[in-house]
């Protein structure tokens, strides 16, 4: 009854927008609940008592409803990763970018319609380190009786990454930002909220998929950890990627993939024809790029073919039955990383064409990396050389501010300067970048934005940098899709590089890794009004500042305007 009414009174209060094919209604409840994992019970935030939360699930064209109440004495906010929310950046989630947080006890209905999208996608909170627990699968099937690209699967089932901490993450990243040292690392990795048999005291806590001979599955795999790259292989089987980003590529097989932070990957698992009286182990663990401490566990679960049903197949169930493990790349194989995205290309035909902007209007070059702040006075700082580490954008690092910046846009900062519209195109300081480092490392803290016409197209030049040691960056942008038109290693050149770009057809993401020491250029359309964020989706590098904003204009036309902020919108 909560529920329909919830639903009938949403229909009297919001308009209808005419492109919606249905409305999904979803209730969000974020409470307290205790969870177990090798061997320690802890008391964790979750959406509806699960862990990972919920899915969304919607087809191309259907609006989706939100309502997130919060139970919890954290403040909440929840991001739709990869949704392109076209005027309708209120819903899009990022805490004190597009909205304040949900204080305790309030609610907040999120609405958005999907507009050409399909595909694997992932909602996670955007607001500290709360993202560590919450977190689900977001699937957007295809308009009805629109066919996959590809063999249609037996079934699908998502594959959702993630790190555990026996300790409480936000204690974890409150005591990092106080000392300025490094975080201390997560105990393991989860798959689907699982540590696996490989480590201590999680044999019970393996997650199987069951399978049936001679099938096709759809496996929606899903990095939501925060601090690690992952390579993912199952053991004597091979996966034929799909998609990515919720974006259609030429399929490829492969024994091993590579995923990042934010991204997603669609693949497609053959399974053997007849049945194998053996199990095989998923495994997943980090490709590591920097000098920092980390994780180096790997998780794992187990696909299990299922047993026919045949008086034959008990004469071996006494027998021991052996358990495959899949060979995984060298944890630091860079060769392996470049090698496997340069295999990612756009469909690129007449149903799904690689519209790449060929005129750029506007064209940045921003360095991305660690950096460090002085320590406080009368303070001890564990960064390096007594400094506190931190992070930036072309030697800016984010300073979020204390309301939201959508609001102050859309409403004029009449409350005081609370950003400026000043962040550089290109480093205001050229240095060898991927060479010996400055002697200066320090940053300067500021949030600044770029503002952007509408129907501007951009090219953004991200290059690492190895001030505090070069390291993968993957940078998620907010609101859009984009082209990732080349990569490389070592610096950038203006003049021998463009020449070589991929203009036919590239990916199409919303989250690509920066190669450590190393640059990628990606290219796209300001056409969605609004602000919108682009940041490393490292978390830690997140926390210490590497992240900026776009300020993109509306347009003339009506439908080319940022709609009104809807009346719940939460307030600081």
């Amino acid at each position: 009854m909560t529920t329909l009414l919830f639903a009938a009174i949403v229909l009297l209060v919001l308009p209808a927008s005419s492109h919606a094919q249905r409305t999904r209604y979803y209730d969000f409840h974020v409470r307290l609940h205790n969870v177990t994992r090798q061997c320690k019970t802890k008391t964790i935030l979750t959406v509806n008592s699960q862990f990972p939360g919920p899915k969304i699930l919607a087809r191309e064209g259907d609006r989706v409803l939100v309502n997130v109440t919060n139970h919890v004495a954290n403040n909440i906010s929840i991001h739709w990763h990869g949704i392109r929310q076209l005027r309708s950046g209120w819903a899009d989630g990022p805490a004190y970018i597009t909205q304040c947080p949900i204080q305790t006890g309030k609610s907040y209905l999120y609405n958005f319609t999907i507009t050409g999208q399909r595909g694997t996608l992932f909602w996670h909170a955007h607001i500290s380190w709360l993202r560590a627990t919450l977190y689900g699968p977001l699937v957007i099937l295809p308009k009805k009786n629109v066919p996959y690209p590809f063999p249609q699967p037996y079934k699908e089932v998502p594959i959702l990454f993630g790190e555990w901490w026996k300790a409480d993450t936000e204690a974890v990243i409150n005591q990092a930002l106080q000392t300025g040292a490094g975080p201390n690392i997560s105990d393991s990795f989860t798959i689907n909220g699982f540590p696996g048999l490989l480590y201590n005291c999680s044999s019970r806590d393996t997650y199987t998929v069951k399978v049936k001979p001679g099938k096709t599955y759809l496996l929606r795999l899903i990095n939501a950890a925060l601090n690690n790259d992952l390579f993912f292989s199952i053991a004597n089987h091979s996966l034929t990627v799909v998609e990515a980003d919720a974006v259609y590529v030429k399929p490829f097989n492969t024994t091993t993939l590579l995923i990042t932070p934010g991204q997603t990957t669609n693949v497609l698992l053959h399974t053997e024809p007849i049945y194998p009286n053996a199990k095989f182990l998923m495994a997943a663990r980090p490709y590591l790029t920097g000098q920092g401490t980390f994780d180096n566990t790997t998780t794992a679960g187990i696909l299990h073919y299922k047993k026919p049903n045949s008086s034959s197949s008990s004469s071996n169930t006494k027998r021991p039955i052996p358990l495959y493990k899949p060979k995984l790349p060298a944890l630091n194989d860079t060769a392996f990383a470049a090698n496997f995205r340069n295999r990612l290309r756009s469909l690129a035909n007449a149903e799904f064409p690689a519209n790449v902007p060929r005129k750029v209007d506007k064209k940045f070059f921003f360095t991305v990396g660690l950096g460090a702040n002085p320590c406080p006075k009368n303070q001890t700082c564990q960064g390096p050389n007594g400094t506190k580490f931190s992070a930036s954008m072309n030697n800016i690092s984010f300073i979020v501010p204390t309301r939201a910046l959508l609001q102050a846009h859309y409403f004029g900062q009449s409350k005081g300067v609370l950003y400026t519209t000043d962040f550089p195109s290109f480093p205001l300081v050229p240095f060898n970048y991927t060479g010996t480092p400055p002697n200066n490392t320090f940053v300067t803290n500021g949030t600044k934005v770029v503002v952007l016409p509408f129907n501007t197209t951009v090219e953004v030049v991200l290059q690492d940098t190895s001030i505090l040691g070069a390291e993968s960056h993957p940078l998620h942008l907010h609101g859009f899709n984009f082209f990732v038109l080349g990569q490389g290693f070592g610096n950038f050149d203006p003049m021998k590089d463009p020449p070589k770009f991929n203009l036919a057809d590239p990916v199409e993401r919303n989250t690509v890794p920066v190669p450590s020491g190393g640059w990628v250029a990606i290219r796209f359309l300001a056409d969605n009004p609004g602000v919108w964020f682009m940041h490393c989706h490292f978390e830690v590098h997140l926390s210490w500042g590497l992240k900026m904003a776009w300020i993109v204009l509306d347009g003339d036309l009506p439908n080319q305007k940022l709609l009104p902020p809807p009346s719940d919108l939460p307030q600081c």
